[in-house]
């Protein structure tokens, strides 16, 4: 089970840093771009994401994920007013979450908590969360490379070299050692 949590906050660590490496390509004004009215930009998910760690991360252990100061609906209105207050809310979600995830202990993965009074295990809460952020962190790439166009630089395999990627890979000894580690 420590296997476990060392796993999942190495995945939430990967999927912190698309978003970062995102940001990093992109101007604030790219970062507020949507393409309809109806749909988000990569500030309101980021947004979005970062009231849904706040809630579902603050007392964690003790009190449901679906806080009653949380003002889910606001978050899909952009009121960031720069990419620095972008970034430092963004940074506040991870803190909270990472703070809570490195706290917990193996016999704390069986424990029941709530989200919107529905009982998961810890490791239930986790997966959800980790699935619920990788979608739209996927999201945010994937605009961030709509915006960028033939500018962008790939955050994973770059189309035509898996040849050479896998060549690198399997030039190395055989290791257990996590997808992530020297990404």
């Amino acid at each position: 089970m420590e296997h476990y949590l060392t796993s999942a906050i190495k995945q939430f660590e990967y999927y912190k840093s698309l978003g970062d490496k995102t940001f990093d390509r992109l101007t604030f004004e790219a970062l507020q771009w949507q393409s309809s009215e109806a749909s988000n930009s990569i500030s309101i998910i980021a947004k979005h994401l970062v009231g849904n760690m706040l809630s579902r991360w603050t007392n964690f252990l003790t009190e449901d994920g679906e806080k009653t100061w949380r003002q889910r609906d606001a978050e899909f209105e952009d009121s960031y007013t720069s990419k620095e207050d972008l970034i430092a809310a963004w940074e506040s979600g991870w803190l909270c979450l990472f703070k809570a995830l490195k706290s917990l202990e193996a016999p704390d993965l069986e424990r029941i908590v709530y989200i919107r009074n529905e009982g998961h295990t810890v490791t239930e809460a986790i997966n959800r969360q980790l699935c619920h952020y990788a979608y739209h962190i996927g999201q945010i790439v994937f605009l961030g490379k709509l915006l960028k166009g033939n500018d962008w630089e790939s955050l994973s395999i770059p189309k035509g070299k898996s040849t050479s990627y896998n060549h690198a890979k399997f030039e190395k000894e055989k290791d257990i050692r996590h997808f992530t580690d020297g990404v």
